[in-house]
Order: C-alpha cells, then structure tokens, then sequence
C-alpha cells in the first residue's frame, strides 16, 4: 500500500508558547519573565520563529509589541491549536473521563467572549464540561478558596496563597467619545483632558479594578470627577453617543459599537492601561484549567 505523507510542519509547541507570551505581554523582557527564560533567548527564538515563517510576526510600537496581520492570524489559532493537543493527551490516557470544572470572572465583561470560546473548546474534542458560576462574581477569590469554583479569571485580586496560576493574555482599557464631542479630534488623551469630563463607568466593575483604573490613569492625586454608572453597555455607548460625556471601558467591549462611525476610541498618552488577566486554580484541578487556558490565549479582540 502506497504510504500517505502528510505535511510536517515547521513550528512547534514552544513556538506557538512564545507567540502567545509576546502578544499577551506586548514586551519581550515581560515574555521573558513569564516563560523563565532570558531577554535575549525570547528575541532569537522570535527571530528564528519568523524565519520558519517567512513573515514578520510583530512589529514595535509606542505600547509596545503588537502582531502584524500574520503574527495576528498565528496568535488568533495558536490557543486553541495547543488546547487540541493538551486534549488529545488527556484522552490518550483516559479517553472516557470527562472533567467538571467550574470557573468563575472577576469581570462581567469576560461573560461576553467566554461561552463562544468554550463552544469551540468543545467542538475541538476537549474533555472538559465547564460550568460558569456566575452567582461568584463579585467575590471570585473567596468562591475559589471556599472550594465553591475551581476555577477563576482574575485581573486586579491578588491569586490567595497555596493557588497555582496561570497566565492568560492582557486587554486595554480604551476610553470611547462621540464623533461630535470636543475631545474627538484629540489624537491621545491626558489625565488633564479628563478632569473636566463626565465619565462614564459600568456600576458592576469591581471596586479593586476601580481603584487600579484611577491610580493608572491619575497617579495619586484623584482629581473629583463627575460620573454616570450604568449596569448595561448598550447604555454606556448610547450616554457616550449622546455625548454626555467619555466612556471607559475595556476594548473587546468597546469594538462592536465602533462599526456605524458614530463613537471613536482614543487611548491615554504616556499611560499603561492594559489588565493582564490570569487563571487561578487549586493544584487538584491544574490540568483541566491549564486546558482551558491554553483555549483561551490570544482569544481577545484587539482595536488596532
């Protein structure tokens, strides 16, 4: 019988690690933090990974790394690519087993993203059957040590002591005006362009993500603001629309009002506003949330 070859193909598993690592962190220093190698070590495996390619994958900016279109289309399937393979080895050694895991967000917003991306999850073959428990959301990290979920996505709580983690990927907090409002036509925002501003907020972010958005973007000095808060973003957008003031506001959220041309993103000058998010997990239920991570790496839109 005539033997089928099938295409080899050049990239490996820690390739599609360090794409991930890069795009999550927007920095090789942090990349290389995160996968326990050097600086130097992540751009020459960079390097060497473009050249299996024959593309470039990022490109340097004032916030750091950002894919190009190629390094976005490998970042986009690399996830889910190596949650496949963690899948096909759990069910090499237990092909019958399904495992429960539930899994809690820090952020309503996740809830947005998170039920399609455990559609493909299943969809791939994984043996996982994941259960959101919503009714812990806003107090994830008591729900995890009170062994309530086994899971949890954190941004701004610390993971409690004796928890493993994982790292997932970073989202930027983008401020949204209307094409007429004043601050339309400023390229980036500074603090000062806010103080005068009315912002617009979601009532159920968390007070410690609160608390980090206000420090990232006034330093210590908080100056006396006035805000709406609004539990729906469909409200967000239309107070932003109706040019009542700036709404604030993570960008996967923020990217499907954007399309009719009637709200702009502007980003802060000079300031770092991106959330690294991350999977905390107890060390009993580590493989099952480590597939699940692998799913859910460079899932996130982006506003390019």
């Amino acid at each position: 019988m005539e033997r089928i070859a099938s295409p080899r193909p050049r990239l490996e598993v820690r390739d599609l690690e360090l794409v991930l690592a890069l795009a999550a962190t927007g920095s090789t220093v942090k990349a290389a933090s995160r996968l326990y190698l050097t600086q130097s070590a992540v751009s020459r495996a960079l390097l060497a990974v473009e050249d299996k390619l024959g593309a470039r994958l990022f490109e340097r900016r004032a916030r750091g790394l950002a894919p190009t279109a190629a390094g976005g289309r490998l970042v986009a399937g690399a996830g889910a690519l190596l949650a496949e393979l963690s899948a096909l080895e759990a069910d090499a050694k237990a092909p019958a087993l399904v495992t429960p895991l539930r899994v809690v967000c820090e952020c309503y917003t996740a809830y947005r993203w998170l039920p399609s991306t455990l559609a493909t999850l299943e969809r791939s073959g994984a043996s996982l059957d994941v259960t959101l428990a919503f009714e812990h959301t806003a107090a994830p990290v008591a729900g995890l040590v009170a062994g309530d979920v086994d899971a949890a996505l954190l941004t701004t709580s610390a993971t409690p002591k004796n928890f493993r983690e994982m790292a997932l990927f970073s989202d930027e907090i983008v401020f949204v005006v209307a094409a007429s409002h004043p601050l339309a036509k400023t390229k980036a925002l500074d603090p000062g362009d806010l103080s005068g501003q009315t912002l617009i907020t979601s009532s159920q972010t968390p007070q410690a993500e609160a608390r980090w958005f206000f420090a990232r973007v006034f330093g210590r000095k908080v100056p006396k603001l006035k805000t709406l808060t609004f539990p729906l973003t469909e409200v967000m957008m239309d107070a932003a629309r109706a040019g009542m003031g700036v709404a604030a506001l993570s960008e996967w959220i923020a990217l499907p009002y954007l399309a009719a041309g009637d709200l702009l993103v502007k980003r802060m000058k000079g300031r770092d506003l991106k959330r690294p998010w991350r999977m905390a997990f107890g060390k009993e239920h580590e493989g099952a949330a480590r597939r699940l991570g692998m799913a859910l790496g460079g899932v996130v839109p982006k506003i390019r």
